[in-house]
């Protein structure tokens, strides 16, 4: 069974910087430089478990009054389809209630996208390129 958290320890933070090093370095060839940045020490971070296997991660923090910025969301590639991602958002989208937010904004992946509209995600302006991946600007009103 899948246990999604929010990190409290440098352990489970260590997890989740793992499994994002999997998903964007290793697999997508990200810039280990582009993905490790000043906003990990103050976002609050997640994390998804089956038993003490790390699956899933992601990221909030602050963009603006009012507003976060979802980043960072990833799930192994054999665990995906299984909900996680789904999971990592729902506990993103309920802290950010609890922190005050009335918008989440993110950067979705192209290829991604049908995922952040099913959960009620809008897509707005041109795509871009970010990391060398296409990317579109997506929100949601909580």
């Amino acid at each position: 069974m899948i246990e999604t958290r929010v990190v409290d320890s440098d352990a489970e933070r260590e997890d989740a910087l793992a499994v994002r090093h999997a998903v964007f370095v290793e697999e997508q060839g990200v810039d280990e430089d582009l993905e490790y940045d000043e906003h990990d020490s103050d976002a609050v971070h997640v994390v998804a478990y089956d038993g003490d296997e790390a699956v899933g991660a992601a990221r909030l923090r602050d963009l603006e009054d009012g507003v976060g910025k979802v980043e960072r969301v990833a799930v192994l590639e054999p665990r995906r389809g299984e909900g996680i991602g789904r999971k990592l958002m729902a506990v993103l989208e309920r802290r950010a209630r609890a922190d005050g937010f009335d918008e989440l904004k993110l950067h979705s992946q192209i290829h991604a996208a049908d995922f952040y509209t099913d959960l009620e995600y809008e897509q707005y302006g041109e795509a871009f390129e970010e990391a060398g991946i296409p990317h579109v600007k997506m929100r949601k009103m909580l």
